[in-house]
């Protein structure tokens, strides 16, 4: 299976730098509008057989001009809803950014039984995103779009790709409605296509040496 996972479109809390995890959470920016609006040329080389959105207003309103254009129906789940920051809800401090992303990506490297200040731990996050993307493998469509959130796609990359490691997806950030490709299945595993534009797949570098290190500040 051929699997798109996106970022939303811009929100008032991305500009803010906010832990805004809660549903049903904000709308989307006019620059959110605009990219949400660009979504359809942008995948127009794309055969998508399944539109998935989270349970939070912006990934459904950034999914809407694909699903017109594609005449998809969105399947709503909350399994690919982003990260739930906890006590750490709507705080926007370096502190609190630097505990968001490190509990995050302990979950990558398989610290799944940490967990994220009064919130849920890895076992919990990577399966809730793995029983959505088991459903969609299920349903036998060769290429299928899901629109989430940014900490969540960056998470479980790091942690089910076999050529994306937790340095890499730490150290780039996932720009709104930045798209990343995988190809695989939960049985056979996933490997990366293509991160934001940046082929990874085959033909390209393997991730799983590492990549630059750097601190990226997480955005929902």
């Amino acid at each position: 299976m051929r699997l798109l996972l996106i970022r939303h479109g811009q929100t008032s809390s991305n500009l803010k730098h906010l832990l805004d995890t809660e549903a049903p959470g904000p709308g989307l920016t006019p620059l959110g509008q605009d990219q949400a609006a660009a979504l359809p040329q942008a995948l127009a080389g794309e055969t998508i057989g399944a539109l998935y959105v989270s349970t939070l207003l912006r990934t459904q309103l950034t999914a809407a001009p694909l699903a017109a254009a594609t005449g998809l129906e969105v399947q709503v789940r909350d399994g690919i809803r982003e990260l739930v920051a906890g006590k750490l809800e709507m705080r926007g401090d370096d502190e609190a950014a630097a505990v968001y992303l490190s509990t995050a990506f302990a979950w990558s490297a398989g610290a799944v039984e940490r967990r994220m200040p009064g919130g849920e731990n890895g076992v919990e996050a990577l399966g809730r995103f793995d029983s959505v993307v088991a459903e969609a493998a299920s349903s036998g469509e060769e290429t299928v779009a899901m629109v989430s959130h940014g900490a969540a796609i960056r998470m479980w990359v790091a942690a089910r790709s076999a050529n994306v490691d937790v340095a890499y997806a730490s150290s780039r950030p996932l720009g709104n409605t930045g798209v990343v490709v995988l190809s695989g299945s939960p049985d056979q595993g996933w490997q990366t296509l293509v991160w934001e534009g940046s082929p990874l797949g085959p033909e390209g570098s393997s991730l799983k040496d590492g990549g630059p290190a750097g601190e990226a500040i997480p955005t929902a």
